[in-house]
């Protein structure tokens, strides 16, 4: 005999009831489900975004380009060389 099911017998439980009950439990928590779906318009929550780098136009690359330009240009004329 498997040892589950002389425990069983040995504590009184009833095996079947159980299984009824957790069976209606979860038929119960199905339409719960459904509803909750349903109330949300069939949706999908939005995929969370990776935040990550801008890719820049080649526009952007050349303002930003010359703008860098300038800013070491007037770094190297107000004497900034010793470290």
């Amino acid at each position: 005999m498997n040892a589950a099911v002389s425990l069983y017998k040995r504590i009184g439980m009833d095996y079947w009831a159980t299984l009824e009950e957790l069976n209606r439990e979860r038929a119960r928590l199905d339409k719960v489900i459904k509803s909750l779906e349903a109330l949300a318009g069939g949706r999908q929550p939005a995929p969370i975004s990776r935040r990550g780098r801008k890719s820049m136009s080649e526009a952007e690359r050349l303002v930003v380009s010359e703008r860098m330009r300038n800013y070491w240009a007037s770094r190297r004329s107000a004497g900034g060389g010793e470290k």
